[in-house]
This record gives C-alpha cells, structure tokens and sequence, in this order.
C-alpha cells in the first residue's frame, strides 16, 4: 500500500468516525475549522523544516510526486508538496487530530452522564 493510499483512507475512516460512529460532528463546526487553521499553520513549519532540511525524505514511488532522497531538498511547493512535505502528510495530520478530538469529546459526554 502507498503512503497516498493510506492517507486517504485514513481521511475517509476518520471522517466516517467523526460524522457516522461517534456522531461527534466536529467537522460540521466552524470552530473547529478555525482552530485546525492554526494546527496546519505549525503542521507545515514543522513538516518544512524536516522534509526541507533533509532530516525525513520520501521515495516517490509511494508519495504524489517525485522523491527526495538524502541531501537533495525537495520543491518548496508544487510535484505533490507543500512546504517541502508531501501532500499526504497533511492528510494523515489531518486524520491524526480530528480522530483525536472526536474521541476526546465522545468520551467526554460518556464519562459526564
């Protein structure tokens, strides 16, 4: 399985959870769009001062784009990167922060019952 792969997937299982299992609703509030704004703003600075500064690379037969292979630095935008990371981190950051909240909130109505 690719990397680009398993980050959609991840997306789509997360957005299932969020909407359909836990019926959370998080992703239906524009509060949490506000404060996930902020979340990828230090998502890509972190993400472009590993992938940028060489300390992670991807191969690109996994990833949308080319690969980075040590000491060459990827495209700062463009071939499938923003910030110099590849398009599916921002995807997998994504899933990683809505599954964490969506459980943070239902488990937080159950324990409060």
């Amino acid at each position: 399985m690719t990397y680009t792969t398993a980050a959609l997937l991840g997306v789509a299982a997360t957005v299932l959870l969020d909407l359909v299992v836990l019926r959370t609703r998080l992703l239906l509030r524009k509060a949490f769009w506000v404060s996930y704004a902020i979340v990828v703003f230090f998502q890509l600075v972190t993400n472009g001062v590993l992938t940028g500064r060489g300390i992670v690379f991807y191969e690109g037969d996994v990833i949308t784009g080319s690969s980075s292979s040590a000491g060459q630095t990827p495209p700062l935008l463009g071939d499938g990167r923003v910030v110099f990371a590849p398009l599916e981190d921002l995807l997998f950051g994504f899933a990683l922060v809505v599954q964490t909240l969506a459980w943070w909130v239902w488990w937080g109505r159950r324990l409060s019952r």
